[in-house]
Protein backbone atom coordinates (compact mmCIF):
# COMPACT_ATOMS: atom_id res chain seq x y z
CA UNK A 1 0.00 0.00 0.00
CA UNK A 2 2.68 2.54 0.96
CA UNK A 3 6.29 1.54 -0.38
CA UNK A 4 7.62 4.27 1.85
CA UNK A 5 6.95 7.87 4.28
CA UNK A 6 8.67 11.00 3.94
CA UNK A 7 7.98 13.62 6.89
CA UNK A 8 9.05 15.58 9.87
CA UNK A 9 9.73 12.77 12.51
CA UNK A 10 7.98 14.07 15.81
CA UNK A 11 8.09 11.22 18.18
CA UNK A 12 10.82 8.31 19.16
CA UNK A 13 9.42 5.43 21.65
CA UNK A 14 11.00 2.65 22.29
CA UNK A 15 8.94 0.42 19.63
CA UNK A 16 8.10 2.90 17.31
CA UNK A 17 8.19 7.15 15.86
CA UNK A 18 5.33 9.08 14.81
CA UNK A 19 6.22 10.52 11.41
CA UNK A 20 4.14 13.99 10.09
CA UNK A 21 3.44 14.23 6.65
CA UNK A 22 1.12 17.27 5.93
CA UNK A 23 -0.30 17.42 9.25
CA UNK A 24 -0.88 13.52 9.27
CA UNK A 25 0.52 11.14 12.17
CA UNK A 26 1.74 8.04 10.98
CA UNK A 27 2.70 5.77 14.01
CA UNK A 28 5.19 2.98 12.29
CA UNK A 29 6.55 0.45 14.45
CA UNK A 30 10.76 0.00 13.82
CA UNK A 31 13.23 -1.85 15.41
CA UNK A 32 15.07 -0.45 18.07
CA UNK A 33 18.21 -0.27 16.10
CA UNK A 34 16.68 1.34 13.16
CA UNK A 35 15.20 3.93 15.64
CA UNK A 36 18.27 4.87 16.86
CA UNK A 37 19.61 5.45 13.21
CA UNK A 38 16.77 7.44 12.13
CA UNK A 39 17.65 11.20 13.29
CA UNK A 40 16.43 13.61 15.24
CA UNK A 41 12.90 14.60 16.62
CA UNK A 42 12.52 17.92 13.79
CA UNK A 43 14.55 16.20 10.98
CA UNK A 44 12.58 15.21 7.73
CA UNK A 45 13.31 11.33 7.08
CA UNK A 46 12.11 9.01 4.76
CA UNK A 47 11.18 5.37 6.13
CA UNK A 48 10.35 1.94 4.10
CA UNK A 49 7.02 0.70 4.99
CA UNK A 50 5.35 -2.75 5.42
CA UNK A 51 1.55 -2.39 5.72
CA UNK A 52 0.63 -5.44 8.00
CA UNK A 53 -2.95 -6.37 7.99
CA UNK A 54 -4.47 -9.22 10.45
CA UNK A 55 -7.14 -9.43 11.25
CA UNK A 56 -6.96 -7.98 14.80
CA UNK A 57 -4.54 -5.71 14.03
CA UNK A 58 -3.60 -2.91 11.50
CA UNK A 59 -0.48 -1.76 11.46
CA UNK A 60 2.58 0.21 9.67
CA UNK A 61 6.19 -1.11 10.13
CA UNK A 62 9.19 0.76 8.86
CA UNK A 63 12.70 0.32 7.75
CA UNK A 64 15.48 2.54 6.92
CA UNK A 65 16.69 0.32 4.35
CA UNK A 66 14.98 -1.93 1.36
CA UNK A 67 17.15 -5.03 2.43
CA UNK A 68 15.54 -4.55 5.65
CA UNK A 69 12.05 -4.56 4.41
CA UNK A 70 12.96 -7.72 2.51
CA UNK A 71 14.40 -9.36 5.46
CA UNK A 72 10.93 -8.80 7.44
CA UNK A 73 9.10 -10.27 4.52
CA UNK A 74 11.44 -12.79 4.63
CA UNK A 75 10.86 -13.38 8.30
CA UNK A 76 7.01 -12.92 7.90
CA UNK A 77 7.15 -15.78 5.60
CA UNK A 78 8.43 -18.65 8.30
CA UNK A 79 5.63 -20.41 10.12
CA UNK A 80 6.19 -19.01 13.88
CA UNK A 81 7.16 -15.65 12.95
CA UNK A 82 4.78 -12.71 13.65
CA UNK A 83 5.54 -9.43 13.10
CA UNK A 84 7.07 -7.92 16.54
CA UNK A 85 9.80 -11.11 16.44
CA UNK A 86 10.69 -10.50 13.21
CA UNK A 87 11.58 -7.04 14.57
CA UNK A 88 13.47 -8.14 17.15
CA UNK A 89 15.33 -10.34 14.85
CA UNK A 90 16.38 -7.28 12.78
CA UNK A 91 17.26 -5.41 16.04
CA UNK A 92 19.77 -8.35 16.31
CA UNK A 93 20.98 -8.94 13.13
CA UNK A 94 22.38 -6.72 9.90
CA UNK A 95 20.44 -8.06 6.75
CA UNK A 96 23.83 -8.91 5.63
CA UNK A 97 25.10 -11.40 9.02
CA UNK A 98 21.06 -12.75 8.50
CA UNK A 99 21.47 -14.16 5.18
CA UNK A 100 24.64 -15.83 5.87
CA UNK A 101 23.63 -17.78 8.70
CA UNK A 102 21.04 -19.06 6.46
CA UNK A 103 23.02 -20.17 3.43
CA UNK A 104 25.82 -21.66 5.58
CA UNK A 105 23.09 -22.92 7.97
CA UNK A 106 24.75 -21.26 11.01
CA UNK A 107 22.16 -21.83 13.80
CA UNK A 108 24.45 -20.18 16.15
CA UNK A 109 24.02 -16.91 14.89
CA UNK A 110 20.48 -17.00 15.67
CA UNK A 111 19.78 -18.38 18.93
CA UNK A 112 21.34 -15.95 20.61
CA UNK A 113 18.70 -13.34 19.38
CA UNK A 114 15.35 -13.00 22.35
CA UNK A 115 12.66 -15.59 21.63
CA UNK A 116 14.57 -17.35 19.12
CA UNK A 117 15.47 -20.91 19.94
CA UNK A 118 17.02 -23.97 18.57
CA UNK A 119 14.26 -24.88 16.95
CA UNK A 120 12.85 -22.14 15.48
CA UNK A 121 16.10 -21.15 14.10
CA UNK A 122 16.38 -24.53 12.26
CA UNK A 123 12.93 -23.69 11.67
CA UNK A 124 13.75 -20.22 9.43
CA UNK A 125 16.80 -21.71 7.76
CA UNK A 126 14.94 -24.96 6.40
CA UNK A 127 12.04 -22.73 4.92
CA UNK A 128 14.26 -19.50 3.83
CA UNK A 129 16.72 -22.28 2.30
CA UNK A 130 13.20 -23.31 0.06
CA UNK A 131 13.17 -20.41 -0.63
CA UNK A 132 16.53 -19.64 -2.14
CA UNK A 133 16.56 -22.97 -4.12
CA UNK A 134 13.42 -21.95 -5.24
CA UNK A 135 15.24 -18.49 -6.54
CA UNK A 136 18.32 -20.07 -7.38
CA UNK A 137 16.03 -22.54 -10.10
CA UNK A 138 14.75 -19.65 -11.51
CA UNK A 139 17.57 -18.09 -12.58
CA UNK A 140 19.12 -21.13 -13.71
CA UNK A 141 18.61 -20.52 -17.53
CA UNK A 142 20.76 -17.00 -17.22
CA UNK A 143 23.30 -19.05 -15.02
CA UNK A 144 23.57 -21.92 -18.24
CA UNK A 145 23.40 -19.34 -20.55
CA UNK A 146 26.42 -17.05 -19.04
CA UNK A 147 28.35 -20.37 -17.94
CA UNK A 148 29.98 -18.51 -15.60
CA UNK A 149 32.61 -19.80 -13.14
CA UNK A 150 32.43 -18.93 -9.62
CA UNK A 151 34.40 -20.23 -6.36
CA UNK A 152 32.37 -21.44 -3.35
CA UNK A 153 32.85 -17.71 -2.00
CA UNK A 154 31.28 -16.06 -4.51
CA UNK A 155 28.19 -18.49 -5.32
CA UNK A 156 27.29 -18.06 -1.59
CA UNK A 157 27.41 -14.18 -1.84
CA UNK A 158 25.35 -14.14 -4.97
CA UNK A 159 22.61 -16.66 -2.69
CA UNK A 160 22.76 -13.87 0.02
CA UNK A 161 21.63 -11.31 -2.24
CA UNK A 162 19.39 -13.66 -4.17
CA UNK A 163 17.04 -14.20 -0.79
CA UNK A 164 17.47 -10.40 -0.66
CA UNK A 165 15.42 -9.99 -3.82
CA UNK A 166 18.26 -8.45 -5.83
CA UNK A 167 18.42 -10.14 -9.50
CA UNK A 168 21.47 -12.04 -10.20
CA UNK A 169 22.23 -9.37 -12.95
CA UNK A 170 22.41 -6.86 -10.43
CA UNK A 171 24.61 -8.74 -8.00
CA UNK A 172 26.88 -9.53 -10.54
CA UNK A 173 27.19 -5.88 -11.67
CA UNK A 174 27.77 -5.12 -8.11
CA UNK A 175 30.34 -7.48 -7.30
CA UNK A 176 32.72 -6.77 -10.51
CA UNK A 177 33.72 -3.80 -8.10
CA UNK A 178 34.20 -5.95 -4.55
CA UNK A 179 37.99 -7.57 -4.14
CA UNK A 180 36.46 -11.05 -4.11
CA UNK A 181 39.93 -12.16 -2.97
CA UNK A 182 41.15 -10.15 -0.45
CA UNK A 183 37.59 -9.93 1.51
CA UNK A 184 35.45 -12.78 3.99
CA UNK A 185 32.45 -13.71 2.57
CA UNK A 186 30.30 -11.30 5.04
CA UNK A 187 31.98 -8.39 3.97
CA UNK A 188 31.74 -9.30 -0.06
CA UNK A 189 27.86 -9.16 0.59
CA UNK A 190 27.94 -5.77 3.10
CA UNK A 191 30.03 -4.09 0.38
CA UNK A 192 27.66 -5.79 -2.47
CA UNK A 193 24.44 -4.33 -0.20
CA UNK A 194 26.34 -1.08 -0.13
CA UNK A 195 26.76 -0.92 -4.04
CA UNK A 196 23.21 -2.33 -4.60
CA UNK A 197 21.71 0.32 -2.31
CA UNK A 198 22.84 3.41 -4.52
Amino acid sequence: MFAYIKGELVLKANTYVVIDVQGIGYKIHMSQKAIELLGEIGEIVKVYTYHYVREDNISLYGFITNEELRMFELLLSVSGIGAKLALTILSERTPASFVLAVITNDVSKLVNIPGIGAKSAARIILELKDKLKALSAFSQEETEAEAIKEDTKTTEAIAALQVLGYTRKEIEKALEKVDLEKLGLEDIIRKALALLAK
